[in-house]
């Protein structure tokens, strides 16, 4: 059983909820952890167990980071939104920085999500 990290911008939670319920069957084997909205929204949308931290721009970022460096994560899905300006970008690159550093593997869009699911 993996430890799945699971973020998303605003503007990219109903695609990371879809995604999600697309592959309910395969998250519900592993151990799911998001940010405060976020994690809320998977389990109404597709009644998925996800471990709820901090809202992202509260300090969930800055959790699922710490997981990150502490080995309690085993890989990150983040969906990102490129085309918004986001006022907590620090809190973004500070969490890519860390998945990078510690060589968890990462996904930023629908894709490689498929291929990290794949690979768990």
């Amino acid at each position: 059983m993996a430890r799945i990290g699971l973020v998303a911008h605003d503007d990219k939670k109903d695609d990371l909820v879809a995604w999600a319920a697309k592959h309910r069957h395969k998250l519900g084997e592993h151990e799911l952890w998001g940010t405060g909205t976020t994690g809320g929204r998977i389990t109404e949308g597709t009644g998925l167990k996800v471990t709820r931290l901090l809202s992202g721009p509260l300090g969930g970022d800055a959790q699922i980071g710490a997981m990150i460096a502490e080995g309690r994560l085993d890989a990150l899905i983040f969906f990102q939104d490129p085309l918004t300006a986001l006022p907590h970008d620090v809190d973004v690159k500070a969490l890519t920085r860390l998945a990078t550093l510690y060589n968890t593997p990462l996904a930023i869009n629908h894709a490689t999500a498929d291929a990290v699911l794949a690979a768990l």
